[in-house]
């Protein structure tokens, strides 16, 4: 049993209830953006109805209450994130601004010619191209860790590479927690520990690895920690960076203007102390009450029910479609969230991204911003479907259906004519 009443679940979240080309939504595309409950929708429109005024400027009631709203979501995040520091947590327009913030306010001055930046062939684009920006500006050099191409683990880092690379000139090791495209979890405690042995900044995209597990950065061994409102049930435009305190005090801004000052004048400016200093003009308050609420709501649920929930998904769907012949789930094995990427002999994730949205069922078709990772497996894109704590075992069906209907029409596997 997975401790959530799936109905009551489901009725939390308005959009799901709907048919899309005749067909029962089927919503696998939670990787991308999950949807957003009750809660945080009425939590966003109660601000916007009732409280918005601009933050930190004002001295009358409605600028009182809007600043008051917006550093309690980042003490219900910062709490959310293991119990750090509010002073920790800078909001970002989501986990792609927060890490070119830190390529960009400490890679500047923190990096020169001779120093390794040490990415994987996993990442997510938002966290190889910063790297590469600001590598062409100082000189460093970006290299990345292997993926394993074959066998059981395909999918998967290869830690032994890992190893071998590390050494005094890898100034920074950019890594994610969670693989969007594969869904593999790796095994970033590990690998922190030993990046920091050989004196290197670690620096984690936790976005997909935030809607499915209990996070806590710093007990990770990370230097910084990433994330996105609408990966975790919560709104667009919104997302975090979590810094180590002593690490962002010692950063210069990212932008200025607004907020990030402490003194300005024609001859120069000083700055505000962290968080402030990397915020600059009016952040999105709606957005900050939005995640807040989204945080809340996975605290109602239990973050074991959801584990336990997705888990059973994982299993369902991976056993449904490993039953079709022709179809090869790609990264398999070894830890996983509840996000499977597959390819289907004679068959394009384009044309069967159509098929299966003619059929109801959403799903992510392409290199899902992936790129080095499809090259290196050699393949020129992938099917993915990911599941949430609200999808059903009848989506699960739908989705293998949708598969089935599209070997038929194209002629191949079990589901020719």
């Amino acid at each position: 049993m997975s401790g959530l009443d799936i109905d009551r679940v489901r009725a939390d979240f308005p959009i799901l209830d709907q048919q899309v080309n005749g067909h029962a939504l089927a919503y696998l595309d939670n990787a991308a953006s999950s949807q957003r409950p009750r809660r945080v929708l009425d939590a966003m429109r109660s601000y916007e109805e009732r409280d918005h005024a601009n933050v930190h400027r004002g001295l009358h009631t409605l600028a009182a209450r809007a600043t008051r709203a917006y550093e309690e979501a980042r003490k219900t995040l910062a709490a959310h994130l293991g119990g750090v520091s509010p002073e920790e947590v800078v909001f970002t327009r989501g986990t792609t601004e927060s890490l070119n913030l830190v390529a960009a306010a400490w890679g500047s001055e923190n990096l020169g010619p001779g120093d390794r930046i040490l990415v994987t062939e996993l990442e997510h684009h938002s966290n190889i191209v910063p790297w590469q920006l600001i590598a062409a500006r100082t000189g460093a050099e970006v290299i990345a860790v292997p993926v394993l191409r074959d066998g059981p683990m395909c999918g998967h880092l290869d830690q032994d590479a890992f190893r071998s690379m590390l050494d005094e000139r890898v100034r920074v090791l950019a890594v994610g927690h969670v693989s969007n495209a594969l869904g593999v979890i790796n095994p970033v405690a590990a690998m922190a520990a030993a990046a920091r042995a050989v004196g290197a900044l670690v620096v984690v995209d936790g976005a997909q690895a935030m809607p499915h597990m209990a996070v806590s950065p710093a007990a990770l061994g990370a230097d910084f920690y990433a994330g996105s409102g609408h990966k975790m049930y919560g709104p667009t435009g919104i997302g975090f960076l979590w810094g180590r305190g002593e690490v962002l005090a010692g950063m210069l801004p990212y932008q200025g203007g607004g907020e990030m000052i402490r003194t300005v004048s024609i001859a120069g400016s000083t700055w505000a102390a962290p968080p402030q200093r990397f915020e600059a003009g009016t952040p999105n308050i709606v957005g900050a009450v939005g995640l807040a609420a989204a945080v809340d709501y996975l605290h109602a649920l239990g973050q074991e029910a959801i584990a336990a929930r997705e888990t059973l998904l994982l299993e369902t769907a991976t056993a449904a479609l490993e039953a079709i012949p022709g179809l090869r789930i790609i990264g398999r094995e070894g830890p996983k969230a509840s996000v499977i990427s597959f390819v289907v002999d004679g068959v394009h994730p384009h044309d069967l991204g159509t098929i299966l949205d003619a059929a109801g069922v959403a799903v992510r078709a392409g290199h899902h911003c992936a790129m080095p990772l499809m090259d290196a497996l050699g393949l020129p894109a992938t099917t993915r479907a990911s599941f949430a704590f609200y999808n059903t075992e009848a989506e699960v069906a739908a989705l293998a259906a949708g598969v089935r209907e599209a070997q038929r029409i194209f002629g191949t596997g079990a589901g020719a004519a």
